[in-house]
């Protein structure tokens, strides 16, 4: 059975790590009335929602309100419950809201093709453009809280060490 949650309002919308750079796991979070539910992604999935998300809100009039800080730290326990796939974004002008919605990444048969009958999860949630906003701002600094780039080759430098193909 797949989870699926729909919030019209949240409290918070926030993406968080779990592991040292190199090894870092990126969790989505929301969380409203009581309820969290987190999501496993991928480093350019969050990064790509922030791209959107930025493009949606140069289009509109700036942000009123703006979540504390402390609401987008990630929140424990944070137990994914499902690893995200397909993502969609947009926005419902008559509420004045963003629109996101994370699904379960699907199953594929033995020639990679998706699995029609498969039941995956899905969330969906609306943000003021302030908690957009916010999330944007948030999500940049841990993105980019990743490994530093060697300055030879621009491939992420491991804490260990560094084999760089043009430092031979």
């Amino acid at each position: 059975m797949s989870v699926f949650y729909e919030f019209d309002e949240v409290s918070a919308f926030t993406v968080g790590t779990v592991g040292r750079p190199g090894e870092r796991i990126f969790l989505l979070q929301a969380r409203a009335d009581g309820q969290r539910v987190t999501v496993k992604c991928e480093k350019q999935q969050t990064a790509a929602i922030v791209q959107y998300l930025r493009r949606v809100l140069a289009d509109l009039p700036p942000a009123e309100d703006r979540p504390m800080s402390g609401a987008l730290e990630l929140r424990e326990p944070a137990d994914a419950v499902f690893v995200l796939g397909p993502i969609g974004l947009g926005y419902d002008r008559s509420n004045d809201r963003v629109l996101i919605q994370l699904e379960e990444i699907g199953e594929v048969d033995d020639e990679g093709e998706p699995v029609e009958d498969a039941d995956r999860g899905h969330i969906r949630l609306y943000l003021s453009r302030g908690q957009a906003e916010a999330f944007c701002d948030h999500a940049d600094g841990i993105v980019e809280a990743g490994r530093p780039a060697c300055q030879w080759c621009a491939f992420p430098m491991d804490p260990d060490g560094h084999d760089c193909p043009r430092m031979n």
